[in-house]
């Protein structure tokens, strides 16, 4: 039986667990379009932002555990990014090996096929061991009508105790320009997570391989 009772994620001072169709992203919408230089960048920062209200939207469709996001306008120009964290059950007779990532994690919901920069590898999560991550840009379907290019991670958290048991980070962001710094801060935060015990206690995850509880 598993000893762990809920997770922990730090999240970054500028990201909110909120629901991002509220005031607050209606107020970073306004500075963001006051700022804009001309009408191409305002119909742009129109579209990111619709775009997030969609993504907030499907997480509560597909029962999101926590869903979390940021719309900062820096003096190069506004950053937007999601995140969330799903339960996950490994099929009855199915083990969750690399190849079984390949064939479900990363697929464009709008194309129904692997993007071409899709990355399927293993990395230590301080916390809690080495474990299975999928990076890619996904088209990602978000109405009948909607499609949105995504930087996406996709990273694996087996849960102590059980052999099926998954939660998934999946961290994103519609600025494709900034690939690495948003891959590196994705790294950042989920390198975060840990599970704990009722008693506020860290529980392991993979014994001897980083996860030791605290």
């Amino acid at each position: 039986m598993s000893q762990a009772q809920r997770f922990l994620l730090d999240v970054p001072d500028l990201w909110d667990q909120i629901d991002l169709s509220g005031e607050e992203l209606a107020r970073t919408r306004a500075q963001a379009l006051a700022a804009a230089p001309g009408p191409g960048e305002k119909a742009r920062i129109n579209d990111m932002f619709r775009q997030g209200r969609e993504i907030a939207r499907a997480a509560r469709r597909h029962g999101a555990l926590l869903a979390m996001g940021t719309a900062t306008m820096y003096p190069e120009g506004l950053f937007m990014a999601y995140g969330m964290v799903f339960a996950v059950t490994t099929p009855k007779g199915q083990e969750l090996t690399l190849p079984v990532l390949s064939a479900q994690l990363g697929v464009s919901s709008a194309t129904g096929v692997a993007p071409k920069d899709r990355v399927i590898t293993s990395v230590k999560v301080p916390h809690v061991g080495t474990v299975a991550r999928v990076t890619g840009t996904e088209v990602t379907r978000l109405t009948g009508d909607i499609d949105v290019k995504l930087l996406t991670m996709h990273t694996m958290m087996p849960v102590p105790g059980t052999d099926e048991d998954f939660l998934v980070v999946t961290l994103a962001s519609p600025n494709l320009p900034l690939k690495n710094e948003a891959y590196d801060l994705f790294d950042a935060i989920t390198s975060t997570f840990r599970f704990v015990a009722e008693d506020g206690s860290q529980v392991a995850t993979v014994p001897g391989d980083g996860g030791d509880a605290a």
